[in-house]
């Protein structure tokens, strides 16, 4: 790892040692069991198409801010209202989230909830399901396939699902070889944050996999759907198109409207 993944990454080590001090392993585990039944993540992704999973996003570190004064709960419910079929809750302090930001989308909405973080230990899938997760994220970028598998592991023994992110096509063998069935293609490089939606398409062509394909980043009209959905994604992670500007429930809805529509078809 190098550059913006590798700084978050120790930054995310320090957090997480400060953490345990103030809430210890047992704690969060009991939290964790004493938490609401999960939603499941994976089957509603796999009774829509197109499934859409919108994002809550204040900002991000290559685009800066988003979506100041951002209210998660408030948001949360817009999309629903617009018809997202998940929620992604980024709560990594690189993109001004916080685990609290996760807990106010629980007691907002009904939709199955993605905790997006940078995981790497059993910790903070504990930790996910406290605050009310119902699908963990692992980015193979930062993980290596023993770890990816234990962590997806324990995610499933607290009935999460858990996504695993790829970006090139080792990654995309090794979420193969750990048996993942959500997996998720980054059009953004995490060590360069440079998006190019080609990275889906390219990646489904050379590879197979039985698992349901989400592509992330980058997608901001009816016409990127499209394209992504005829490469084999069927499902689509979105928002900072959504967001930037305001009325993500419009957009949203608008979106769903003209690929209902087939008018970008």
């Amino acid at each position: 790892m190098s550059s913006i993944l590798e700084q978050i990454f120790a930054a995310k080590r320090e957090e997480l040692a400060a953490t345990r001090k103030r809430v210890s392993f047992t704690e969060i585990c009991s939290a964790a069991d004493a938490a609401p039944a999960t939603r499941d993540f994976e089957a509603a992704l796999r009774a829509r198409r197109p499934a859409i999973i919108a994002e809550v996003k204040r900002a991000s570190p290559s685009k800066g801010d988003i979506f100041p004064g951002l209210n998660p709960g408030a948001i949360a419910r817009e999309y629903a209202a617009g018809g997202a079929t998940c929620i992604s809750v980024l709560t990594d302090r690189h993109f001004k989230g916080k685990l609290e930001d996760l807990h106010a989308v629980r007691a907002a909405v009904e939709l199955p909830l993605l905790r997006k973080d940078f995981m790497f230990d059993a910790y903070q899938v504990y930790e996910a399901r406290a605050a009310g997760a119902d699908c963990i994220l692992l980015i193979a970028a930062m993980l290596s396939g023993s770890v990816m598998g234990e962590l997806a592991a324990i995610a499933r023994e607290l009935k999460m699902a858990a996504l695993v992110e790829v970006h090139n096509e080792a990654e995309f063998v090794t979420a193969r070889e750990i048996g993942a069935s959500l997996v998720g293609i980054n059009n953004r490089d995490l060590h360069s944050f440079v998006t190019d939606l080609a990275v889906t398409e390219r990646l489904l062509s050379r590879q197979q996999s039985d698992a349901l394909i989400i592509s992330e980043s980058g997608i901001d009209t009816p016409q990127d759907i499209v394209r992504l959905d005829r490469a084999g994604a069927r499902g689509f992670l979105i928002g900072e198109s959504l967001l930037r500007g305001g009325e993500p429930r419009a957009k949203l809805a608008a979106l769903l409207d003209a690929l209902s529509g087939g008018d970008s078809r």
